[in-house]
């Protein structure tokens, strides 16, 4: 006898369904399971025999092929242990069902016969979706993420019993419903941080409202207890909301990896990563035997945060490089390629000397200018390249930190920032790959960000007093066209590049702070 269902194994945030047959035929009893299982797969036996014993159903007698189809296709992981368990219930004819080819099943089995939640259950709902399956059985705990699919019913069970009942009557079960708006509603709720909290820092703050608007990299060079981390971890409470398509790219990214919290159906904050700077290439970028999402790929949507930039090791800095370019991380291994999307906000801070204070002339023990400037040349060119707004931060002072005067809120500053990414979205509209201000190429930044003659004799000034690099004029015209947009201006006036032009400040030939 032969049976088949349907299961699916993710590649990068991608899934693909996996055929589990199951033949039985009589001969000395011996249990056959082939299709490049890895190791988790080739131990479920052991625990599926176990699971049917504790479930009142008996593992079958008799010579038993399970085969993994495709075969060229490696398999990983426990959710194969469920399917595997109910073609073995089909074929021995515990269960009679003519439904199994038109459902996807998934599940790790414990010893006991419960369910145990599996990984990238989002993708792989998406894909039975897509390839008109009806049904799909999961662990309770994977149930609200995989009901975030309209157009497949998801059933959610906490035991192999519970399955078994449910294969022998359908229609007595209800599929699992989540409310998607709801969900979206709490986008928000319980945050705890706010950017009232801050004293002072006034243009630090307005630096970072512009960023958060244009969707620009930045950095802060400030002395140790100046705010530059508190500010930081404020940045996504000032972003737009995640949209529909970005909240279920993400998830995808977080289930894969493991990290979506039990029970949750979906990520409705926008990320934020702050990964220590010890953090390996692997780690930040992505990679491994099995390649898995790295750092920049976690914050995908939201916020990567570096701390103490100089500190990172040069070649974990280098291998963003690419991924900050292009919105993406390609991984290449001999069996397979896996891509996995990077669309972040890089947000660095660093001291500006060894000694964490700036150059100053009256104190011959502090930083001297040529520290200052190795320290700065911890980071290379290229990737100083890709952040658009250098700011400077300076202490706080004690009128400022003792004042009971509140800043401006969160709220309001994210009212701001989302108009002027409705700005932008209507501009770049049939535009693939663009979204804002900050993924502008060249060529459509110098006809976008057009200037009068008065803007252009400002920007031609600086470039040649200021001693600013020519990787400089790029950046300048995107930041000076977000500017504008949050004063829904049409044009970019001379003020706009005047404001632009001084967030880039590590440019500068000689710069000292």
């Amino acid at each position: 006898m032969l049976s088949r269902v349907y299961c699916a194994s993710t590649i990068g945030v991608d899934a693909r369904l996996i055929e589990v047959e199951t033949n039985m035929s009589t001969g000395v009893p011996k249990y056959f399971l082939v299709g490049l299982p890895d190791r988790a797969v080739s131990e479920s036996s052991d625990r599926i025999e176990a699971a049917l014993k504790n479930s009142n159903a008996e593992f079958p007698k008799g010579r038993i092929t399970v085969n993994l189809a495709p075969a060229d296709l490696p398999k990983e992981g426990s959710a194969f242990d469920l399917p595997i368990a109910v073609t073995l219930l089909n074929v021995s004819g515990q269960i009679k069902t003519d439904k199994l080819e038109e459902t996807l099943i998934l599940g790790e089995l414990a010893l006991d016969g419960k369910l145990r939640p599996v990984n990238g259950v989002l993708p792989m709902a998406v894909q039975a979706r897509e390839k008109g399956l009806a049904n799909m059985v999961v662990p309770a705990s994977n149930g609200p993420e995989a009901a975030v699919v309209d157009g497949i019913d998801v059933y959610a069970f906490e035991h192999l019993t519970e399955v078994m009942g449910w294969l022998r009557d359908m229609d007595s079960y209800q599929p699992l419903n989540v409310d998607v708006k709801k969900m979206f509603r709490r986008n928000g709720e319980g945050e705890i941080l706010d950017f009232s909290d801050v004293r002072g820092q006034e243009n630090v703050k307005r630096a970072l409202e512009v960023a958060a608007a244009g969707g620009h990299n930045v950095i802060m060079v400030g002395p140790p207890g100046s705010g530059k981390t508190m500010m930081a971890r404020r940045l996504p409470t000032i972003l737009p909301p995640l949209t529909l398509d970005e909240a279920l790219e993400t998830t995808k990214i977080h289930s894969v990896a493991g990290l979506l919290p039990t029970g949750e159906a979906l990520v409705t904050q926008r990320p934020f990563r702050s990964p220590h700077h010890t953090v390996s290439d692997v780690a930040l970028v992505g990679g491994g035997s099995i390649p898995m999402p790295g750092e920049i790929s976690m914050a995908h949507n939201g916020v990567l945060f570096l701390d103490e930039l100089p500190e990172f090791k040069r070649s974990a800095l280098e291998v963003m490089r690419q991924p900050l370019e292009d919105g993406s991380v390609s991984i290449s291994r001999a069996r397979m390629s896996v891509s996995y999307p990077s669309r972040i906000m890089l947000v660095a801070s660093m001291n500006p000397s060894p000694t964490g204070d700036w150059y100053d002339p009256a104190d011959p023990g502090g930083a001297s200018p040529s520290q200052m400037q190795r320290y700065l040349s911890k980071i290379s060119g290229p990737m100083l390249d890709r952040i658009d707004l250098h700011i400077e931060v300076q202490k706080v002072s004690y009128d400022e930190l003792s004042s009971k005067a509140k800043g401006e809120p969160s709220n309001e500053i994210r009212k701001r920032v989302i108009r002027a990414r409705e700005i932008q979205t209507q501009r770049f509209m049939g535009i693939d790959d663009v979204y804002c201000n900050a993924q502008m190429n060249t060529k459509m930044s110098r006809k976008i960000c057009v200037l009068d003659d008065a803007s252009k004799q400002m920007l031609k000034k600086a470039i040649t007093s200021l001693g600013l690099s020519a990787r400089a004029y790029d950046r300048i015209l995107k930041v000076s066209r977000t500017i504008a947009d949050l004063e829904r201006s049409e044009k970019i006036r001379s003020n706009h590049i005047a404001e632009a032009i001084q967030y880039r400040s590590l440019d500068r030939e000689g710069w000292l702070g």
